[in-house]
Order: C-alpha cells, then sequence, then structure tokens
C-alpha cells in the first residue's frame, strides 16, 4: 500500500517503539522508513541547537539502524527547533508517501484554544497521514506490537458516501492498489444512511440507493482486492466506530478539506471526529 513513512515520535507517544519491528514494518510492505524526532533548541540569549538532546534521542533511536533487511533503507533524522517545521522539512528531504504521527485526542474547541502539533500538521501536508494513539500504542505487548506492525495496512474501513472526500479517498486507495501487489488484503465500504427522517418509504429508498451505489464502486477496486460492503441506519461517526469494533479492521481511512480548520465549528467534519474519537488508527488523506 505504501512504501515509504516518515515515523515522527516525541518520546512521549510511544511511536519510538517502532525502532525495534523494523522487520515487522518491512513485512508491512515498507521499503523506506525514516525516523524522526525534534529536540528543544537549547536555552541562552541566542536560540542553537541543542547537541545534547539530540544525541540522546539519537542513541533511543538507534535500534533502528541495526538488523535491517535486504531491500529496506533505514534513517535516523534528528533536529532541535520547532516540531512542524521540521516535520514540513523533513517530507522535502526524504520524500515519503505517509507521515506516522501519534495523537492523545482533544475537542475541536481545545485545539482551537490550546493548538495540536498533529491537527495542525493535517492541514498543511498534502500526503496522507497515519494517525495512531499513544495510550494503545504504549500499551501493547511487544508480541502484540510485532504483529501491528506487520498489519498496519491489511484491512481498510472507508466511510463512503459518494461525497467528494469519499470518491477521492477511494481514487486515492484504487491508484495505491490498481494491478500491484501490496499488504492490502481487504476493503470495507460503509455506507452510513441518516436516521433524520421518520419516513419508512424514504429510509427505504435511501438505504437501496447506497447499496446500488457500493455495488457499483466496489467493482472499480482492484480484483485481487477482496471488497466487503455494509449499509447502516444511523449516526455516521458512531456506527462507523462500532463497525471497527465488530471487523477485524487495521485502520479507518477517510479524507477531508476541513479538518482542523474554523469551520468545522459550524460544519462538522467526519475524517474530524473520527481523529478525535477513534481508538483505531486513522489514515487521513488531505483534500488540496
Amino acid at each position: 500500500m505504501f512504501q515509504s513513512a516518515l515515523i515522527c515520535t516525541d518520546f512521549t507517544d510511544g511511536l519510538h517503539r517502532f525502532v525495534r519491528f523494523v522487520p515487522s514494518l518491512a513485512a508491512s510492505g515498507l521499503k523506506k522508513i525514516v525516523f524522526l524526532h525534534t529536540a528543544p533548541l537549547a536555552d541562552g540569549a541566542v536560540p542553537r541547537p541543542n547537541e545534547e538532546k539530540e544525541k540522546q534521542a539519537r542513541d533511543r533511536l538507534s535500534p533502528a539502524l541495526q538488523n535491517i533487511p535486504s531491500g529496506l533503507e533505514v534513517k535516523v533524522d534528528v533536529r532541535s527547533g520547532n516540531p512542524p517545521e521540521h516535520i514540513l522539512n523533513a517530507i522535502r528531504t526524504h520524500n515519503p508517501e505517509l507521515l506516522i504521527l501519534g495523537t492523545a485526542g482533544r475537542s475541536l474547541l481545545n485545539e482551537k484554544l490550546f493548538g495540536s502539533t498533529t491537527i495542525n500538521l493535517c492541514q498543511r501536508v498534502a500526503i496522507p497521514c497515519m494517525i495512531l494513539r499513544p495510550q494503545l500504542i504504549s500499551t501493547y505487548t511487544e508480541e502484540e506490537l510485532d504483529l501491528r506492525c506487520r498489519h498496519l495496512f491489511r484491512y481498510f474501513l472507508l466511510p463512503y458516501d459518494n461525497s467528494e472526500s469519499a470518491q477521492y479517498t477511494l481514487q486515492r486507495i484504487r491508484e495505491k492498489t490498481s494491478g500491484k501487489q501490496t499488504a492490502l488484503e481487504c476493503c470495507l465500504l460503509a455506507w452510513i444512511v441518516d436516521e433524520v427522517s421518520r419516513n419508512a418509504d424514504l429510509r427505504k429508498n435511501a438505504i437501496n440507493n447506497a447499496e446500488k451505489v457500493l455495488a457499483s464502486v466496489k467493482t472499480s477496486l482492484d480484483p485481487g482486492l477482496r471488497v466487503e460492503t455494509e449499509v447502516c441506519l444511523g449516526n455516521a461517526v458512531t456506527e462507523i466506530l462500532d463497525l471497527a469494533v465488530e471487523r477485524d479492521i487495521t485502520a479507518i481511512v477517510s479524507g477531508s478539506r476541513n479538518v482542523g480548520k474554523l469551520i468545522e465549528l459550524s460544519v462538522p467534519s467526519l475524517t474530524g471526529e473520527l481523529l478525535r474519537k477513534s481508538w483505531h488508527p486513522i489514515i487521513y488523506f488531505p483534500i488540496r
């Protein structure tokens, strides 16, 4: 699915544990991995690189450079300064297909009041972002984390309602899988029909229409990919999160133009709500 990834860690998000599972990440299809950390600037009247903190960070990330499987490129990138700017510069330097970040989860209002590095980056990057919960990654046993690394891209849940964002996300998956051998084995297309209407006939028509569209969309994906479809009634966020628990998915994939923007205060974004509420990994496709 993805062949190169930039894994960003501040050592509180659990993602630094991935340095001990480089062969497992390679098994997920990755051929290039860059581990990145931004150290705080050294104290003083003039801002300068914090060489001591940088060395400590490189030492903690150094296991990633041991026992590298054949065909895999691994790098460690440590600098001092502003994390978002360092990450954006690293994207330009290393040209990854995927950015992997951790986020603790906050409300939209808290993001606006106190800020969020992850949401800030989601607004500025042009490549997909995989968002992982630090609380989850930090509590995995080594055996569990090994398996998680191998299955990062095994089974995707894609909320699909024929909207621009859904079509865009589907197209990106199509581009990544069509005629290619990837780690992605299955994709679940889920259409959530809103229960706002009390008219049973209208709800039935909406369900029938969703089923027809999904049946057509299903055939547009690579024939080597197992594609499942599901139509549910209810609240989109609630139903998607419930499906994620019931099915054996490894990530929810979704695209948006508005994640973290002020417009979300008046026009909620499904992707934004999933980013804040889901305990499952989210792969966010920014629409630019």
